[in-house]
Order: structure tokens, then sequence, then C-alpha cells
């Protein structure tokens, strides 16, 4: 009795049918597929990230240009504009400004963003740098310089709208948590307004490194991370494996047969 039991266990299995091997194949070679069409679009993405690189990096070293006037406006997109260094004259608006939640490398606080009034009539929000908590009693409304005529250099930004990742802005509470120029200039009272706002860089805005209390400008954040590489031979490394698994399956079915 134990002999035949033993001879039932050793007796190999069958080889699949020809069904389940089409189905088999047809799976494999979709798995495969995958995989290296993954791997490959990670390799595009990976160009195209270093010619976006390459473009923001010649924009901001870039002598600044005049910001874009209202003819210009519908034109202004991301992808050909963000990071521009540009320039720009009139007179700061300073009672209309606002504070928006920020981070950054002096600490938790605020951007002001105040609109500027140019020469022509049009009104463009400026990010005038960062202010801590405890500025201007976490008003927005203390004046700061410069007065009067003025001419801010900096980064032409797009805008921020509807808010931050779970946290919308509050208009009427004036809680702002992103740069939304639309939103801005409308709780401010301001028409006419640039669908883009400028960063001021830190010659506009030197802050505290003047000796001041004022905003602290030039502190924009530009970073793309590159990562793709790293997930083009992830997937790549996965297509390796799904054509070694084939061939692991494909060899026991030999031995079986």
């Amino acid at each position: 009795m134990s002999r035949d039991v033993a001879n039932d266990n050793e007796t190999p299995r069958p080889p699949r049918g020809v069904f389940v091997w089409g189905l088999l194949a047809l799976l494999g070679v979709a798995v495969f597929a995958a995989f290296v069409a993954l791997g490959t679009w990670q390799v595009h993405r990976r160009a195209w990230k270093h010619e976006l690189i390459a473009r923001v990096d010649a924009r901001v070293n870039a002598m600044p240009v005049d910001a874009p006037g209202r003819g210009q406006w519908p034109q202004v997109t991301a992808e050909s504009d963000e990071y521009r260094r540009v320039k720009l004259a009139g007179t700061l608006l300073q009672d209309k400004s606002v504070r928006v939640r920020a981070s950054t490398e002096l600490g938790l606080g605020s951007w002001l963003m105040t609109p500027l009034r140019r020469d022509n009539g049009e009104v463009v929000l400026v990010n005038r740098g960062f202010v801590t908590p405890a500025w201007c009693g976490g008003k927005a409304s203390c004046p700061t310089g410069p007065t009067g005529h003025t001419t801010i250099t900096g980064l032409l930004r797009i805008t921020e709208p509807k808010g931050a990742f779970l946290q919308k802005n509050d208009p009427a509470g004036g809680r702002w948590f992103s740069r939304d120029v639309g939103a801005i200039t409308q709780a401010v009272g301001v028409a006419d307004a640039a669908p883009y706002f400028v960063d001021a860089d830190a010659a506009s805005a030197p802050g505290r490194t003047d000796g001041s209390d004022a905003p602290v400008g030039g502190l924009t954040v530009i970073a793309f991370p590159d990562n793709h590489l790293q997930y083009a031979l992830t997937w790549y490394a996965l297509a390796l494996l799904t054509l070694v698994g084939a061939w692991v399956v494909w060899r026991e079915q030999r031995k079986r047969r």
C-alpha cells in the first residue's frame, strides 16, 4: 500500500494543453510589452525633463525683459514663460497686500503679495518676498518700502488657482494658501490684472539682508525631480524578469513532455 502511494506521489503532472499555453503566452507578451513601453516612456520623459531644465536655466540667467503686457496675456503659459526674468515699473498698491502661507529656507511664514500698477495702468501681482508670522502682527497692512514709483525685477510665475492640497483659499476670511492671482486681485478690488505674478528677486526685496524687517525676496525654489533613469531601469528590469520567468516555465514544460 505504501509503495502504491509513493508511486502515485511521484507521478508527474501532465503538460498543459495548447489553449492554456496560448493564454499564458499572450499574457506574457502583454506584460513584457507593457514593461518595455513604460521603460521607453521614462527614457523620453528624461530627455524632456533635461530640455526643460536647460530652458529654465537659460531663462533664469538671462537679462530681464519687460513683463508681458495685456496684448500678450493670452499667450503666457508655463511651458513658454514660467521662470522668465522680467522687469516692471510702477507704483505698489501697498494697502491691497495679502499674505499667502509659505514654507521657505527661513522657516514658516507668508509671502507678501502686493499689486503693482504699471505706468500704462495694467496691474501685476508681485510676490515681494517672505515675512515672518510676527511681521505686522500677522497682517499685511504695514507699509514697507519702496514707496512711490519703483522698478522691480524678478521671475514670472504662473497663477496657482484654488489653494493648496487639502487647504482651499478663503478670500472672505483673508486666509490664502496659494498664489491665486484671479482670486486675490478680485478680493482686494483690483481690476485689469495680469494672469501671472512676479517673484521679486533679492535686489528688489533685500529684506533683512539690508538690516530692515522688510520682505525677503529671491527665495524662489526651482527644482525638477529627475528620477526617470531609475524608473526606466526598473521597468526594463521587470521586462527582463518576465523573460526569465517565461524561460523557466518553458523549461519545466519541456521536462514534463
